[in-house]
């Protein structure tokens, strides 16, 4: 059974940091991408930030240079680094899983291509 296990968020000041935590099991998490989306209310969820199963990490531009996404591949968990923050940052933040066979230098950063979700974790920034 496949899960997805979303920690860290909660309230954050703009230019402080937060770092969520995505705990995963019960697929190949070696040969998966792995991602970060968020769904701000009223809005539609975007790709914030992809990690390919070798390495390879793609961002949208409004979290370049400020957020970092990683994996560490022997406790099978995906991290999401958020410096600098910023109120519009604010948003329910969900982790991602799909395979990864088809692609080499990145992971798509659309919503209907993932598998497996997690349920989510609240991130609210305030100025």
């Amino acid at each position: 059974q496949v899960q997805l296990v979303e920690s860290g968020g909660g309230p954050g000041q703009a230019g402080g940091s937060l770092r969520l935590s995505c705990a995963a099991s019960g697929f190949r998490w070696g040969t998966y991408c792995m991602a970060w989306f968020r769904q701000a209310p009223g809005n539609e969820r975007e790709g914030v930030a992809t990690i390919l199963s070798s390495g390879p990490t793609r961002y949208i531009e409004s979290v370049k240079g400020r957020f970092t996404i990683s994996r560490d591949n022997a406790k099978n968990t995906l991290y999401l680094q958020m410096d600098n923050l910023k109120p519009e940052d604010t948003a329910m933040y969900f982790c991602a899983a799909m395979p990864d066979t088809r692609y080499s230098t990145g992971c798509p950063t659309v919503p209907s291509f993932y598998n497996y979700w997690g349920q989510g974790t609240q991130v609210t920034v305030s100025s």
